[in-house]
């Protein structure tokens, strides 16, 4: 099983800074998501920024989810610099 999300952090250009449950910090794009069915609302930035961290994961208005596993394995390893 992989590390579940501990805190999430927006960044600039649909950017997530995921930190996680080992302290690995991911970032991840979601930009590909962003015209796939109910996910599409999240292309309003306002509606982006308020994501938050439920149950190991991500969590936006709505019910819009991401799994863990997801994030976890398609995020690329962030640097100290990365995450604002």
């Amino acid at each position: 099983m992989n590390p579940r999300v501990r805190n999430v952090q927006v960044q600039p250009d649909y950017m997530l800074c995921i930190t996680f449950n080992n302290d690995e910090q991911k970032l991840f794009d979601v930009k590909p998501y962003l015209r796939k069915g109910i996910f599409s609302s999240l292309q309003d930035y306002s509606q982006f920024k308020q994501v938050k961290t439920f149950n190991g994961s991500i969590l936006w208005p709505g019910d819009l989810d991401l799994c863990p596993d997801t994030l976890y394995e398609d995020g690329v390893t962030a640097t100290r610099s990365s995450c604002k």
